[in-house]
């Protein structure tokens, strides 16, 4: 029972150290963005967040607004 645990924690210990070579070995070293508004290919299909597209359409200015704001009336 122990040596399965022992194995099962050395196991952990390498996979975590192994997906995070590049994060504990170099200088500046990040995990990749997985924020859909920074990956490359995405952004040539024009795909984005949904929090970005949410964040345009409000500074957008509603017309019906501007109509009821202005002295026109």
């Amino acid at each position: 029972m122990l040596k399965m645990l022992l194995l099962g924690i050395v196991i952990l210990f390498i996979a975590i150290l192994l997906m995070g070579v590049r994060v504990f070995f170099t200088r500046k070293g990040e995990f990749a963005s997985m924020h859909i508004g920074e990956c490359k290919a995405l952004r040539d299909r024009g795909i984005q967040c949904a929090t970005s597209q949410d964040d345009e359409m409000n500074r957008k200015e509603n017309p019906i607004e501007n109509l009821l704001k202005s002295e026109n009336l």
